[in-house]
């Protein structure tokens, strides 16, 4: 592993969260304007669906990266595994032309199993441009962790530089904004004793990651 300057990597983790915050935030300003000048009932119902919507998608993504990123003090030690499928439904939900099969055989994670989990699930959502199947697998053996995402689709859009980070193989001046989740999810992995690798074709992506059980959490 490559090193990092922590505060580099916290300002990298902040720009992406802007990044992905900017269009929906920017929707709700926008709508609050319309809403100010028209007077058409009509349109003024459709300005308020849309930032119904708008505010939904703020919350959601705010849902995401709080437990993606951030420390999630509201969570004990393991995550009932709701919480994340719930969250990365609702990223994918977006996209209508996304359809996700689960596999996860354990009643909670730990809180970097869960982080590995839903960063995972926001590489593969974001290389399906096309749509296609998300599949999500999760399960705790002999004090591991295993988990594998997996994106299939007509297209698959991946820049190698994230598989990079994910072996762990990016050089810290090559980090960005782009590729600072998928380094922070690699430092986690090393942290614990685990590791991280990916599979990529034409029309699949595969990102798996085996990560110890914490002491005291197995069982």
């Amino acid at each position: 592993m490559t090193d990092s300057n922590p505060t580099d990597l916290a300002a990298m983790l902040c720009s992406r969260l802007c990044h992905d915050m900017l269009s929906p935030v920017g929707a709700l300003s926008n709508g609050l304007e319309l809403l100010a000048m028209e007077t058409d009932p009509e349109m003024r119902k459709s300005v308020m669906e849309l930032l119904e919507q708008s505010a939904t998608i703020s919350t959601n993504k705010l849902k995401f990266f709080r437990l993606a990123f951030g420390a999630a003090g509201g969570f004990g030690d393991r995550v009932d595994v709701a919480e994340p499928r719930s969250l990365i439904e609702a990223l994918a939900g977006d996209n209508d032309k996304i359809r996700i099969n689960w596999a996860i055989e354990t009643a909670n994670l730990s809180k970097p199993s869960v982080k590995v989990l839903l960063n995972f699930a926001q590489i593969a959502i974001d290389a399906l441009v096309r749509g296609g199947t998300l599949d999500v697998g999760a399960e705790v053996r002999d004090g591991n962790c295993e988990i594998v995402v997996r994106a299939t689709g007509p297209k698959i859009a991946f820049d190698e530089t994230i598989g990079k980070a994910i072996e762990g193989s990016l050089p810290s001046s090559e980090l960005s904004s782009r590729t600072a989740a998928a380094h922070m999810i690699a430092l986690l992995a090393e942290e614990s004793g685990g590791g991280l690798q990916y599979a990529r074709t034409d029309e699949a992506l595969v990102l798996g990651a085996v990560l110890p059980e914490p002491e005291g959490l197995i069982g």
